[in-house]
């Protein structure tokens, strides 16, 4: 199943969440279903970890993981089969501070591929080890930079470059000499560099053929200075199989990791559909648009995006994934007027202790939040009520770190001049 950027962003952000979250003793409870699995076995199989529960000494920790265990059965029931994918599900008594602070939270989450295996266990913290996966990019380019002297084997995931090796040869620079040590010194330094070639080679059978035999290496990319690399790839320094996936060849500058950089720049009409180029390309097109006399179609800052979301005028949405901020939906429990506000996240806790003294500026009633919702997804929204366009960048990359510090993370791309 293919995530769209906000998908996996939310995805991404829920792992992380799950992973922070800490119980007082070991009672928060972490379910995998697997896909296709009856949710009538799993329900047969917590209520036997129920009754069992009975046996833990604390008296505290038998309630919360029963009360955990009786919540998780009564999501199942809202499951509807056959699942897919499976389900996964946690819950658990998590404290908001000191002693009698505890709050049940539950989560229920739809996995982007299949869960494989049933999964029941109760510690301190939720089980999140197998989520990890789930957010790793699956497809991986090969890179293989060579020339006579040094080479670098690396791999293009998503958006993140892995160099795995780098080499150098010890060939021998050519001599200005004459007659017959000049032809020996000349064969010499030939056999060297045949052999380089034939390290090169091993070093990448061993990098990818692995990643070939689990179907994740979509292809192959060679570059370098010179003739070196079409060498490399004519003369069958490679097994078989990867000689088929080769895509093509690059003359370069460079053989170590700005190589890659440079490679994947001249690489990228080939790439497009990687996430590392469209991200690319999109944020180009914005910068582009930015430095226009008139500020082309180019809009940033939360107040002016938003306004032109409503109005329909956005193309193209662009933020990054450190935004922090809540949507915050507040309500007055008298006379039901709404309002909403944008928080950071980590000045939550504080807005909602602070709400609570205020009153509603229409009739003095109490204001309650009646809403939170992260803002990627509120956008998400709002971008598909209008037909726009939503990209949730990365700030590992040089592109993605240059919106969330110059435009706040969040920049976009107009329809037309507004």
């Amino acid at each position: 199943m293919s995530q769209t950027s906000t998908e996996a962003y939310l995805f991404k952000k829920s792992l992380k969440e799950l992973k922070g979250k800490k119980g007082k003793g070991t009672e928060l409870i972490s379910v995998y279903v697997p896909a296709g699995r009856r949710v009538s076995d799993i329900s047969q199989y917590l209520r036997q970890e129920l009754s069992q529960s009975s046996n833990i000494k604390s008296k505290t920790t038998m309630k919360n993981v029963q009360s955990a265990i009786e919540v998780i059965l009564q999501r199942l029931k809202l499951l509807k089969e056959p699942l897919e994918n499976g389900a996964i599900i946690f819950a658990g008594m998590i404290p908001r501070g000191g002693p009698g602070t505890e709050k049940m939270e539950v989560y229920v989450l739809e996995p982007p591929e299949a869960v494989k295996t049933f999964i029941y266990r109760c510690d301190s913290q939720f089980f999140t080890d197998p989520l990890e996966d789930f957010i790793q990019d699956k497809e991986v380019y090969g890179v293989i930079l060579v020339d006579r002297n040094e080479a670098t084997i690396g791999t293009v995931k998503g958006k993140t470059i892995t160099v795995l090796k780098k080499l150098t040869s010890g060939v021998p620079g050519k001599f200005k000499a004459g007659g017959q040590s000049a032809r020996r010194l000349e064969r010499l330094i030939d056999d060297a560099a045949h052999q380089f070639m034939v390290r090169i080679g091993e070093y990448s059978n061993e990098s990818f053929m692995p990643i070939l035999e689990e179907k994740k290496l979509k292809g192959l990319l060679i570059g370098g200075p010179g003739n070196t690399k079409n060498e490399f790839v004519e003369k069958g320094f490679l097994h078989h199989e990867l000689g088929k996936k080769v895509i093509d060849t690059f003359d370069l500058c460079y053989t170590e990791e700005f190589g890659i950089r440079e490679l994947l720049d001249k690489a990228s009409e080939l790439l497009r559909d990687m996430d590392l180029m469209k991200e690319k390309v999109i944020i180009q097109k914005f910068f582009k648009e930015l430095i226009k006399d008139d500020g082309g179609l180019a809009a940033y800052g939360e107040k002016q995006v938003m306004k032109y979301l409503d109005m329909g005028a956005i193309d193209t949405l662009i933020v990054t994934e450190d935004l922090n901020t809540t949507r915050v939906t507040i309500k007055c429990n008298n006379c039901e007027a709404v309002t909403n506000i944008n928080v950071k996240n980590n000045e939550l806790y504080k807005f909602e202790e602070e709400l609570k003294s205020k009153s509603c500026p229409n009739c003095e009633g109490s204001l309650t939040i009646a809403e939170e919702m992260d803002i990627i997804e509120y956008l998400a929204e709002l971008c598909k009520v209008n037909g726009s366009n939503i990209v949730v960048v990365s700030t590992d990359t040089e592109e993605g770190n240059q919106i969330s510090k110059a435009f706040r993370g969040i920049a976009a791309i107009l329809r037309y001049k507004v």
